[in-house]
């Protein structure tokens, strides 16, 4: 793995290199990479989620708030940022991204220090340059006195004169008389319309020569070496010819071993074990590169099969059967589990449960003496390594699911020519489960009938039944609902 030292801050040269193309992403939770020039950033990594990690890209941030890397510099000096955490007093990231929105991402530094400094770009009483787009411009001058308006209805003209003929604005609505206006009313005429215009405009100006005022307030404000910082682009120390040395080698497995053995006393074949499904997927993208190279992983194991499809996390994976394809001399454990020859016996094409709750260890599959790997591969890089192994993988597929299908149809269909005589025998057969009040009515009648039978043959006994049997239904009357609704039930 290639190790660059930063001249300054780590997630600055993540940012060059990402922005350089040299990396495809960086990982970082500070979201000054950004500032730094970063085009994708990831964050929150967790590796054993549905939803491993948080990745934002600069496209989104300019397609969803219209904002460029200039731009969000100033914010950051605005409402703070890692090298000045005071900013400005009283702006927050609202109205920050309002005010820095009034400038384009060319211009907005520039104007940030002519503002600091006290030169405003738009005076009082002017309309600026930038305006807010959610308020209206107003390109004509509201009149000196604005036109008389009925205080009954609220549209143009007078009372009297409504009181004798209703307006046209109320006569459009359908109505013969002028209305009362109700709650709220805002009359639609031009007049109106244009001085509410020019009252928005003004207040917006107020405020942008308000936001002027505050930021002239802060001494040394913007402060140019943090500008500086942001805008850089020589964050690290390349070596020769300032170019990075970002040459992707394979692991050197047992040089990796033999460090980790005797720095951490770990045994070798956990680390292999562990080393393992990161050398698959190396391998699958080798293989995907160069198709006809007859690569082994590991220079021991090749591409068996594939398992099934598994799902980890809510993705789909597939669960890709590695074997040993040729005896050497040196041979790796990477199970992390020594097994007697009588266990492997017993356990046949069973799972081995040792690694069944850590997910990123290779399982092992013992089936008919051999010993296989089982490690979770991306769908796409399996597909672009060995496509017809994919085809053949789903052909099966479909058709034991076509088999299945149809075997169960056929179940179904003998059972319904069977189960005629069987569902007029008993309704369990229906297979439809009743709810608690059904099973308490259809019990209540079973019981009901056989309370019905016990007292007929009481009556025809010998012995007169009449004081028993008052005696009691006055039992039952006394008892409880619950009491007598439970003795229903036993």
């Amino acid at each position: 793995m290639p190790v660059l030292r930063a001249c300054g801050e780590a997630e600055a040269l993540c940012a060059q290199l990402n922005s350089e193309g040299h990396v495809d992403a960086c990982i970082t939770a500070d979201s000054d990479a950004f500032l730094f020039g970063a085009k994708c950033v990831i964050k929150c990594l967790r590796s054993n989620w549905k939803d491993p990690f948080e990745c934002y890209n600069i496209s989104d941030v300019e397609a969803g708030l219209g904002l460029k890397r200039k731009q969000m510099v100033a914010i950051a000096l605005l409402v703070g940022n890692d090298h000045d955490l005071h900013g400005v007093s009283g702006f927050g990231v609202d109205t920050a991204l309002r005010f820095v929105k009034l400038f384009s991402e060319d211009e907005v530094l520039t104007r940030l220090c002519e503002v600091g400094k006290g030169v405003f770009p738009f005076s009082e009483g002017s309309i600026s340059l930038a305006m807010d787009p959610h308020v209206p411009i107003s390109n004509e001058v509201s009149p000196s006195a604005r036109s008389p308006h009925c205080s009954h209805c609220g549209h143009p003209g007078s009372k009297k004169a409504h009181q004798k003929t209703a307006c046209e604005y109320c006569i459009l609505n359908g109505s013969e008389n002028c209305v009362e206006k109700p709650t709220g009313f805002k009359c639609l005429c031009s007049t109106c319309d244009k001085d509410r215009k020019t009252k928005e405009q003004k207040k917006y100006e107020t405020w942008q020569i308000k936001m002027c005022k505050m930021i002239a307030a802060e001494q040394s404000f913007p402060n140019n070496a943090i500008i500086e910082l942001y805008l850089s682009n020589n964050h690290g120390n390349y070596g020769k010819n300032d170019v990075p040395s970002l040459m992707w080698d394979k692991p050197k497995v047992e040089t990796l071993v033999e460090f980790l053995n005797y720095h951490q006393h770990w045994q070798p074949s956990y680390i292999r074990q562990r080393m393992f499904p990161m050398l698959t997927t190396i391998y699958l993208r080798e293989v995907a590169s160069n198709p006809n190279e007859g690569l082994l992983l590991h220079n021991q194991y090749e591409f068996c099969s594939i398992q099934r499809i598994k799902v980890r996390y809510g993705h789909p994976y597939y669960l890709v059967k590695w074997k040993k394809a040729i005896q050497s001399s040196v041979m790796y454990d990477v199970s992390g589990e020594q097994y007697e020859p009588e266990q492997m016996e017993s356990m046949g094409a069973n799972w081995s449960d040792c690694m069944l709750d850590e997910p990123d260890v290779p399982l092992i599959l013992h089936d008919n003496g051999c010993c296989f790997l089982l490690t979770d591969e991306n769908i796409e890089l399996v597909q672009a390594a060995f496509p017809k192994e994919v085809d053949k993988f789903l052909e099966e597929k479909r058709l034991k699911e076509s088999k299945s299908k149809e075997r169960k149809s056929n179940s179904r269909s003998g059972k319904n020519k069977a189960g005629v005589a069987d569902n007029s025998e008993s309704p369990k057969s229906s297979g439809i489960q009743l709810s608690i009040t059904g099973f308490y009515r259809s019990t209540k009648a079973l019981g009901q009938a056989k309370t019905d039978e016990d007292s007929e043959k009481i009556l025809n006994a010998d012995e007169p039944p009449r004081d028993n049997r008052k005696k009691s239904a006055d039992l039952d009357q006394n008892l409880p609902k619950s009491v007598r609704r439970r003795l229903l039930f036993d």
